[in-house]
């Protein structure tokens, strides 16, 4: 495996990550990379870098992050998100992995990409329905604020720091895990 296939791993699953907290966000990010050839995209999604593509996922981006300050709304916008998410990990991750066969890259998108994406946004959609149960909603646009900050750094990192991203999103995974376990209902003896 070459330095070029690693690094566009770990661009995958740093985006991927990201798309965990904005599903759009990184996509804007990548779609403007490819645009200003920063990255290179494998053949079939060289789309991304298009300017409709750049100017289409520019709005959605807004259009995502404004709605997610929304009290209430944000909690049903994380239903559609959820899926969204798994689908654009899975986008994400295919489309930078470079010189890998495409069963490999498949495989990898989908389970690397894909299921990032997935435990993020479901640990994020949680962390919102918790926020809205304990303080009616008054606490979400703190919790959008933190995510799409995290979103940016993880994004920025991911397109011009592959490495340091891919240990973000290891911390960022190792903390959702240490939450679930301490949230997690006990077994009790009997």
């Amino acid at each position: 495996m070459t330095t070029e296939t690693i690094l566009s791993i770990f661009l995958g699953i740093g985006l991927a990550a990201s798309v965990g907290f904005r599903v759009f966000l990184p996509l804007f990010a990548l779609s403007l990379a490819s645009y200003f050839n920063l990255w290179e995209l494998n053949h079939s999604w060289q789309w991304i870098g298009s300017l409709a593509a750049v100017i289409t996922f520019g709005v959605a981006t807004l259009l995502e992050i404004f709605a997610y300050f929304i009290p209430w709304f944000d909690n049903l916008l994380d239903g559609v998100s959820v899926p969204l998410a798994a689908i654009a990990g899975t986008a994400v991750m295919v489309s930078t992995v470079a010189n890998l066969d495409p069963l490999v890259t498949w495989s990898l998108a989908i389970i690397a990409g894909g299921g990032t994406a997935t435990a993020i946004k479901g640990a994020s959609a949680t962390s919102r329905l918790a926020s809205t149960a304990t303080t009616g909603g008054l606490a979400n646009p703190i919790v959008a604020t933190v995510e799409t900050g995290t979103a940016i750094v993880v994004t920025t990192a991911s397109l011009f720091a592959p490495v340091f991203a891919i240990i973000l999103v290891i911390i960022i995974l190792t903390v959702i895990f240490w939450i679930y376990r301490k949230l997690r209902p006990r077994k009790t003896k009997l």
